[in-house]
């Protein structure tokens, strides 16, 4: 069944804080990587770990955009981020954009997978022949998806999946996750998924 959703029109928003014309190209080819079921799941299959905005048919579109709205609020600010370049400023947003691209596994299962980052990074090497990436920017790219659920890395056995964050790139990617995670936020949306101003 081929998909109608227009993947690249829900982060209109989200894509117009990317400067870069190649990243911004790149950025839309891998929004059209991720599964349609994306598109209408809640951002936690136990409802335990994000807010209410977060819940629900959606959720998860909203949560990412929670988190790429602070990002970008973050990264706007000059005096906490001026030693980061405008190209990777850019790729920060289409990291959070795919952070949770997989969340629910390549095909939508029940349940949260728990290695969701190390599937949407490989989904995107599996794609980099489709891309104009510089190996430099794929690894940082992938690294901050790789790296978002910082000490949330294990399996409930204790067996670690994931990278925990190493540089700043993906101890900020973490940071804006775990922020947009937080019950304590009450980020307001329209009912197109948008935040209100």
């Amino acid at each position: 069944m081929v998909s109608t959703l227009d993947k690249v029109a829900v982060f209109t928003k989200e894509l117009s804080y990317i400067k870069d014309s190649r990243i911004l190209e790149n950025s839309k080819k891998m929004i059209n990587m991720i599964p349609d079921y994306f598109f209408e799941v809640p951002a936690s299959s136990t409802g335990k770990y994000h807010p209410p905005f977060a819940q629900g048919d959606g959720g998860l579109i909203r949560h990412t955009k929670a988190a790429v709205r602070i990002a970008y609020e973050i990264l706007s600010s000059a005096c906490l981020c001026n030693d980061y370049s405008d190209i990777d400023r850019d790729l920060v947003i289409i990291g959070l954009i795919m952070h949770d691209s997989c969340k629910y596994g390549l095909e939508k299962g029940k349940y949260t997978v728990v290695n969701h980052p190390m599937i949407a990074a490989k989904l995107i090497r599996d794609n980099k022949d489709s891309l104009t990436l510089t190996e430099d920017e794929l690894n940082l790219l992938t690294g901050m998806i790789e790296a978002h659920m910082g000490p949330f890395n294990k399996d409930f056995k204790g067996n670690v999946l994931m990278p925990l964050p190493k540089n700043k790139y993906e101890k900020f990617v973490h940071m804006c996750d775990l922020l947009a995670s937080k019950k304590f936020l009450d980020i307001r949306f329209n009912e197109d998924n948008e935040i209100v101003e």
